[in-house]
């Protein structure tokens, strides 16, 4: 015998058991019906609470006893529970055509509603699965920084409209193939309304391809006022967290479409580079004389190197028979050029500067504010406070040092050139 035909036996017992009682015929049915309804319910729901806790008794054992991250997943996101949900349902597809047979309209109705949270139920666990998957592969080091989630909300929209197309089939009792008809007749509409969600689509696959960017990748985009790390990549928006923790949303395509600056090499490098002009009086410049030098000599990290050039220096001016009354005649060392070299020999030997990396002192063209001398190196860190130090440690000899060279760093301001011209003055007569 079939479980239809034991509960349809229990049905009948019990209504004659309400006829027994001296109930007319109509309020035995009635009072026949609530408590069939009611013990239904009470099965239902405690074929739910025993199947759930199996469920999550048996996901937990296995989390402990493999150690799989997997299992931990599907239970952060609740498979157990929405597993747990078909077992009732099947229930209520054998009770209610008993508990509503005199109301046949009515148990269709409730048939159907049955077929619909069934649908959702199954979306749901497939869902889940998903999400578990997707935070599976986060934790490998080959998906690091991909934009799953784009992926993630293209599986959502196909999984949401499967279960659309099977609610259309069941409530209508038509092909799926009508839906499909009727969803190409509206194609220009749809692809109207999803455009963002094509194009972030589409997007998502040529940043992953081509990997342009990646979630905790640092980028700047003037544009949207971007300048931050990027928190999440999904189909419509990248969530970028400025650093002064605002949150900018940009469109996903505009990855592709628009230009941005990525600081992801910088990071992997392992240096930052400064590059930054001092601006000299002009005025200031000029050559050296023999005697000179022995005050720069002083200087540890130009001794040996004005020894050495003086010495091609003069074997030149003798070669060439230079007339030396005059400066200008033949080669000379300037009070610039012994800077540069001076600023080169310092940032080289300074701690904070990545020795790997290039390192340059160069003389830019002249401006209306005097002669550039840039310096072009890298920090030996990517980390921005000990950047900042470091370049600042780095200028604030440079700029202390130009007096001991007899010159001038240009400044707007006419008080501190005069200011500047007393303590050179000074220096000269020491």
């Amino acid at each position: 015998m079939e479980l239809n035909d034991y509960l349809r036996n229990f049905s009948r017992a019990s209504l004659s058991f309400f006829e027994r009682l001296g109930m007319s015929a109509d309020a035995a049915s009635v009072a026949n019906e609530l408590v069939l309804l009611v013990l239904a319910l009470v099965v239902t729901y405690i074929i739910y609470y025993v199947v759930r806790r199996i469920l999550r008794l048996v996901v937990i054992q296995t989390i402990r006893k493999t150690d799989i991250p997997f299992f931990k997943f599907l239970l952060e996101h609740k498979v157990p529970h929405y597993l747990s949900q078909v077992a009732p349902l099947m229930v209520l597809y054998l009770t209610i055509p008993v508990v509503f047979q005199d109301y046949k309209q009515l148990s269709k109705v409730l048939l159907g509603l049955c077929d619909i949270y069934l649908v959702v139920v199954i979306v749901g666990v497939l869902m889940a699965l998903v999400k578990s998957a997707a935070d599976l592969f986060r934790e490998k080091p080959s998906f690091k920084g991909k934009p799953i989630d784009s992926y993630l909300q293209v599986i959502r929209i196909l999984l949401y409209l499967l279960g659309a197309v099977v609610l259309f089939s069941n409530l209508t009792g038509k092909s799926p193939v009508a839906f499909f008809t009727a969803m190409g007749a509206i194609s220009a509409v749809l692809l109207l309304m999803f455009k963002d969600t094509i194009m972030g689509f589409v997007a998502s696959i040529q940043v992953t391809t081509n990997d342009i960017v990646r979630i905790g990748d640092w980028i700047t985009m003037p544009k949207y006022g971007a300048d931050g790390d990027i928190l999440e990549i999904n189909l419509t928006t990248v969530k970028v967290q400025n650093f002064d923790k605002t949150i900018t949303t940009i469109p996903t395509y505009s990855l592709i479409s628009d230009s941005f600056q990525n600081w992801r090499g910088m990071r992997q490098s392992g240096g930052r580079r400064i590059k930054r002009a001092i601006h000299i009086k002009q005025s200031s410049i000029r050559f050296l004389k023999v005697e000179e030098l022995a005050k720069f000599e002083q200087i540890q990290l130009l001794s040996s190197y004005i020894q050495h050039r003086q010495k091609d220096i003069e074997r030149h001016n003798t070669r060439t028979n230079a007339d030396k009354s005059l400066l200008i005649n033949g080669r000379n060392l300037t009070n610039a050029g012994l800077f540069r070299k001076y600023i080169d020999n310092y940032i080289s030997n300074h701690s904070g500067t990545n020795k790997r990396m290039n390192i340059m002192v160069r003389q830019l063209a002249p401006t209306p504010q005097g002669l550039p001398i840039e310096i072009y190196v890298f920090a030996n860190t990517i980390i921005w406070a000990e950047y900042e130090h470091i370049m600042a440690d780095i200028f604030d000899h440079i700029i202390a040092a130009a007096p001991y060279f007899a010159l001038q760093i240009y400044e707007a301001e006419g008080s501190g050139d005069v200011k500047q011209l007393e303590m050179l003055n000074r220096i000269d007569g020491a």
